[in-house]
């Protein structure tokens, strides 16, 4: 006997439910951090370098919901013997500048 993953078969069990509820605690997170940055920067005077931070921050927050709501939308529309749409190379890579723009805005603000 072979198992399902030997075959080449794809058992679609709660992996992209799982995935999609992941992205969605991501973009929780960056949504989260952007409030805060904005919210620090408005009480504490708003400097130029902190208006730029929380740019930066919402740019990078922005990119990761844009990133999120594609891979939402792939993991939805996937057969059910192919499974789900893969995430290209060049989106997983831009969630990963996203997320650091974000994280470094958020710290931008912080540091002031």
């Amino acid at each position: 006997m072979t198992s399902p993953s030997a075959a080449g078969e794809r058992d679609p069990g709660l992996q992209p439910e799982r995935t999609r509820l992941a992205w969605r605690r991501t973009t929780l997170a960056g949504t989260v951090v952007a409030v805060l940055a904005g919210k620090a920067g408005v009480a504490g005077g708003a400097s130029a370098g902190v208006l730029v931070a929380e740019v930066v921050c919402g740019v990078g927050w922005a990119g990761v919901l844009l990133v999120a709501h594609r891979r939402i939308r792939g993991l939805a529309g996937g057969s059910r013997e192919r499974g789900p749409e893969r995430l290209a190379a060049r989106w997983a890579v831009g969630v990963v500048v996203c997320v650091l723009l974000t994280v470094g805005g958020g710290v931008g603000v912080v540091l002031r």
